[in-house]
């Protein structure tokens, strides 16, 4: 499901960018089910909260003593740091992206 919407990021990135340099003439870059880019970004950035949310709970769960294994501690915490590394990524990209359209000349 992730996958799905990275692509469809990545689709609607590639449209603005050719939108930007004239290649093409397009409103706003929408999907086949209506979902802006900003929308997929907004579900990303609940999803890793909701992770992150997630380890911490089991983190405190443990500490406390808790019946939760430390495995599934550690999972969980792997799984939000890799969540927030992507998301990362995926922000310096938009940073780079902005930053190349910036500066080109009209």
């Amino acid at each position: 499901m992730a996958d799905v919407r990275i692509q469809q990021a990545l689709d609607q990135m590639r449209a603005m960018a050719a939108q930007a340099q004239g290649r093409q003439t397009v409103s706003a870059p929408q999907d086949a089910q209506g979902e802006s880019f900003g929308d997929v970004l907004n579900t990303a950035l609940d999803s890793v909260n909701n992770l992150q949310q997630d380890a911490s709970q089991k983190t405190d769960a443990f500490l406390r003593g808790d019946d939760i294994s430390l495995t599934d501690v550690m999972v969980a915490g792997q799984k939000s740091r890799v969540a927030f590394e992507a998301v990362k990524e995926v922000r310096n990209h938009l940073l780079d992206a902005y930053q190349e359209v910036s500066r080109m000349s009209v």
